[in-house]
């Protein structure tokens, strides 16, 4: 038997676009269902809002989300994330996103693309503990941690 954990957003009405701009980052297929596809009247507020979301890569990224209903301001729910000048970070969040890969190489194309309107908590460059570390909270306002493992 074997586990396997998948993270699970919750967005503010913008779970479609938050989803797409994931599988532009990391590639792989991206799957969605509406309310309205699970039989809420077409016409009903929030209807077009996604009750199901994956993007899922062969390279074995996947993450999950959904439009909480009746959020309908934007972004994740959560807040949000600061590196003071003493190296610490602070967030509000109760997780990051955590991604790995065997070196840093592979992290910059989705790096690149999730720092595009993101706050940058810590650059993505070598590190005491490892050949790339960084942070940052994307356009969503999900924190995104990414490490190479080599």
């Amino acid at each position: 038997m074997s586990i396997q954990t998948t993270t699970h957003l919750n967005f503010r009405g913008d779970a479609r676009e938050a989803l797409g701009f994931y599988q532009s980052a990391f590639g792989g297929h991206l799957v969605l269902t509406t309310y309205a596809d699970l039989g809420v009247p077409a016409g009903a507020p929030g209807a077009d809002k996604v009750v199901f979301g994956v993007v899922a890569a062969e390279s074995g990224f996947r993450v999950m989300g959904y439009d909480v209903p009746g959020q309908t301001e934007g972004s994740v729910v959560g807040g949000g994330t600061t590196r003071r000048e003493d190296g610490t970070t602070l967030t509000d969040q109760a997780a990051f996103v955590s991604v790995s890969a065997g070196d840093l190489e592979e992290l910059r194309g989705s790096w690149d693309a999730l720092a595009v309107d993101a706050v940058v908590v810590e650059p993505l460059a070598a590190s005491a503990w490892s050949a790339g570390f960084g942070m940052l909270t994307d356009r969503f306002g999900v924190t995104w941690s990414f490490s190479a493992t080599a």
